[in-house]
């Protein structure tokens, strides 16, 4: 593709988008608008070198056309890595340095996708300002950015605090599945998929947890799937991800609520927490936080406890159990400094469930039974020339529970809990406790049974 004809393309397209601008033309019809300028635009170009030089190849203009597309509604040349579905993950350490993970745990350097580091924030910038609900600043004054793409993926960036810009992108691969989808992915067994799903129509309060990209998010969409249609969620996020007011089909009575940062004079900001406690008069059946990062908590949890019942959460954490003491920790950091035991009495009062959620990695076999050799290489990269790089990429991640504990109490400084569901000899889930017999029968009012006599249900 010829870069100076793709910029030419996109200065006059862009002068034609803001001649129509009061003809009211917005999202698809404003992008087919601009489809038809750029390809009436080639043309006139092709016939006004007709005998000087060849025409334009069909394959010159689709590429032409799309770099347009992508630069004006889009985030340029990010956009087919952006678009790409076996990408799971996309790192930028500045605009030559683009790593992105794929679903099958390979990593690969790609080619720029700025010509300079400038280049690259005024592209975030530039999203920053025609996505979310509000535009959000990314400059020295805002440096940090959180944002979700239209495409349903989360952008963190950052500049003036890092050597050169960084920005991290996780695509969700899995945007709208069930329980017994994940089944099949081997996140969960059938049991444990059927006594989650009792627990969610029973309106227990679950709080999902887990490390960075463990698939919180992905088990939470699931677990939201077995709502009844018919109830009122309200959703709350830092950034939006869940993307839960998409799936109306099983959604239709929701309502999406993003916080919003401080403008440049420190005025406007809306917390978590204070959409949390909005929520409270929305009239909503659950409330459901995509992420706990703080003072949040405690709101989250009076939520929980205040006839809110069957809201849930995600929060990171280590263990099913170090849930208990993040939860803490974040409760003292809050404005009301509550103490531990008053932190546990809360938690007790309101969460009944924890679900955990472990990945590990495996090699990939081929039917033969021998591992497959990595595939993707890395080799010549800018001032790296002559160098190879082979990663060991066929291997895949496998996101699993490992772990499910029912809350019981609270003595003093510690939670008490039964860990019905414990990492066995693979890590995976197996049951190891019984449930305490009220939620028992209450699961089973809401269709969940045993699968065979004896089995700690």
């Amino acid at each position: 593709m010829n870069p100076s004809l793709a910029a030419e393309i996109r200065t006059l397209v862009a002068e034609d988008l803001a001649s129509e601008a009061g003809a009211g033309l917005r999202g698809d019809d404003r992008r087919e608008f601009a489809r038809q300028c750029i390809f009436e635009h080639l043309d006139g170009l092709a016939g006004a070198v007709a005998g000087e030089s060849p025409a334009i190849a069909p394959t010159e203009e689709q590429a032409v056309a799309q770099s347009v597309l992508d630069a004006l509604f889009g985030m340029g040349r990010l956009q087919s890595l952006i678009d790409d579905e076996d990408i799971e993950n996309i790192d930028i350490n500045g605009c030559d340095r683009v790593w992105v993970t794929y679903a099958d745990g390979s990593k690969e350097l790609m080619a720029s996708v700025a010509d300079s580091d400038d280049e690259l924030i005024d592209v975030i910038r530039s999203a920053a300002g025609r996505f979310g609900l509000s535009e959000r600043r990314f400059d020295l004054a805002r440096p940090e950015l959180d944002l979700r793409l239209p495409v349903g993926s989360r952008l963190s960036a950052l500049m003036a605090v890092t050597a050169r810009p960084a920005v991290s992108i996780r695509r969700h691969r899995y945007a709208d599945l069930t329980l017994g989808e994940l089944v099949d992915l081997g996140t969960l067994g059938e049991d444990l998929a059927s006594r989650l799903a009792a627990a969610v129509r029973s309106r227990k309060n679950i709080v999902v947890s887990g490390a960075m990209n463990s698939g919180k998010t992905t088990l939470l969409r699931a677990l939201a799937a077995e709502i009844p249609a018919r109830e009122r969620i309200v959703t709350i996020e830092q950034a939006f991800e869940l993307g839960l007011d998409a799936a109306r089909h099983r959604h239709p009575d929701l309502v999406a609520l993003e916080a919003r940062p401080a403008n440049v004079e420190g005025e406007g900001l809306i917390s978590v927490a204070d959409l949390v406690r909005r929520a409270l008069r929305m009239n909503a059946d659950r409330v459901i936080v995509g992420e706990v990062l703080g003072d949040e908590v405690l709101p989250m949890l009076n939520a929980m406890s205040q006839g809110r019942s069957g809201s849930m959460c995600t929060i990171h954490s280590d263990s099913s159990a170090g849930v208990f003491r993040r939860i803490a920790s974040y409760s003292v950091q809050a404005p009301e400094r509550l103490p531990l035991e008053a932190s546990n009495l809360l938690v007790a009062g309101a969460v009944h469930f924890v679900v955990h959620l472990d990945s590990d990695m495996h090699e990939i076999a081929d039917d033969a039974g021998a591992q497959v050799p990595p595939v993707r290489s890395l080799s010549g990269w800018p001032g790296e020339a002559g160098m190879h790089h082979r990663f060991p990429s066929q291997q895949a991640r496998q996101r699993f529970v490992s772990s499910v504990r029912e809350v019981v109490d609270a003595e003093g400084a510690h939670v008490v809990s039964n860990e019905v569901f414990a990492p066995g000899p693979d890590r995976r889930a197996r049951p190891a406790a019984p449930l305490r017999p009220d939620t028992r029968q209450e699961l089973a009012r809401a269709g969940y049974a045993a699968p065979v006599a004896g089995f700690p249900a």
